[in-house]
């Protein structure tokens, strides 16, 4: 076992030892089989991601130290745990997420062995995952979880949509981030009306070369 992996599990084991308040720990978990996923899982490239649901939108925060929170109240956490090269180190994310105060991981791998997102939400249970097909080929292995393995599940590459679920999760328990999400949901309404209006009252050709 690496000197890096052996770490981070121990590091684990001892955060889940804490016993921290909720309001110290992160609240949502982001996992990844490989930091070649980051862009689709965080910024999503030509769609945005996870990170600019969380950040821009709903005013979560990264927490890095998990012995020092950032100001903000609601936070997310980022680690890369690949089921097939570092199954220990998956597992021990797995087994201590709830004790380490987490309410929900968002899970995402590619390729046709995208395994992360069911063996996480196997070995979770029953914290809720939500699980991101990083590319199309990948779809099938996320969402092919027997009766009784629940895992909840979005479109490929939509790791925003994921970051939303996790705030809707949250939102049950916490008004602020209702109050967040239901914010965000009238910008968006407003946004097509506004967009409907205009198109209508300058017509096709005007409102296009603007």
């Amino acid at each position: 076992m690496s000197d890096s992996v052996s770490d981070l599990i121990d590091r684990l084991h001892r955060e889940a030892e804490q016993d921290r308040p909720n309001d110290e720990t992160p609240d949502v978990g982001i996992v990844m089989g490989s930091d070649s996923d980051l862009e689709v899982m965080m910024t999503g490239g030509k769609r945005r991601g996870a990170y600019d649901a969380f950040v821009d939108e709903l005013g979560f925060a990264e927490q890095t130290d998990y012995e020092n929170p950032p100001e903000e109240r609601f936070t997310f956490e980022t680690y890369v745990t690949s089921a097939h090269r570092t199954p220990d180190l998956m597992t021990a994310y797995a087994e201590t997420a709830e004790d380490r105060g987490l309410e929900v991981i968002i899970a995402g791998a590619g390729g046709k062995s995208a395994d992360l997102p069911n063996m996480t939400a196997s070995i979770a249970y029953p914290l809720p995952v939500i699980g991101v097909p990083v590319q199309e080929k990948s779809v099938d292995s996320v969402i092919g979880m027997p009766t009784g393995a629940p895992l909840v599940a979005v479109d490929a590459g939509k790791s925003f949509n994921a970051a939303l679920s996790a705030a809707q999760i949250l939102a049950r328990q916490h008004e602020t981030v209702r109050d967040r999400l239901v914010s965000y949901h009238d910008d968006l309404r407003e946004g097509v009306g506004t967009v409907s209006r205009d198109l209508h009252d300058q017509g096709t050709e005007t409102f296009s070369s603007e």
